[in-house]
């Protein structure tokens, strides 16, 4: 975007940004505030959380061509953009849904478009964490530093998305 974008759309995209660093620290907080967004707009999120973890895996991938050229890059790649643009949105649809489902075994409410938003801003939440976990995996490699950034990135989406559920969730 240029420079003489509208401030209201400049304010988005970095409203957009810090709340995905809040949500480290404030998590119900930012889910709240997100309450109420149109499905369209929690597809875009799950998209781009999609393509931050595409994007995320690539250093991986690079690492793994060059040290096992049996498997090209570009074959590890397209396996990559298979699975995580076309059969990762499909299975977070069917895990909001089932977690919509299993919350009325509950005492509590959990609208699906509210299970849809606390585990779709969780995925997006966590991107900077699997960028990070990307660098480590195809810079670094396999080793302590992968696994401590890889279990970092999971213990943080677990956190959000239970944070947000509870946030969204209705006590009846």
């Amino acid at each position: 975007m240029a420079d003489n974008a509208p401030a209201d759309l400049r304010s988005a995209r970095g409203g957009m940004v810090l709340r995905v660093i809040e949500s480290w620290w404030a998590p119900r907080r930012v889910v709240r505030s997100l309450s109420g967004m149109p499905d369209r707009v929690l597809l875009v999120v799950l998209m781009v959380a999609m393509l931050i973890s595409l994007i995320a895996q690539a250093p991986g991938h690079a690492r793994a061509a060059a040290l096992d050229p049996s498997v090209p890059l570009e074959a590890r790649t397209g396996g990559a953009v298979m699975g995580t643009i076309f059969m990762m949105p499909l299975l977070a649809y069917g895990v909001a849904a089932l977690t919509s489902l299993l919350a009325r075994l509950t005492r509590w409410r959990l609208d699906p478009l509210d299970a849809r938003l606390a585990l779709f801003w969780a995925l997006l939440a966590v991107s900077p964490a699997m960028l990070l976990s990307g660098m480590v995996a195809g810079f670094i490699g396999p080793g302590p530093a992968l696994t401590l950034t890889q279990t970092v990135s999971g213990l943080a989406f677990l956190f959000i998305w239970a944070a947000g559920i509870s946030t969204l969730a209705r006590r009846i």
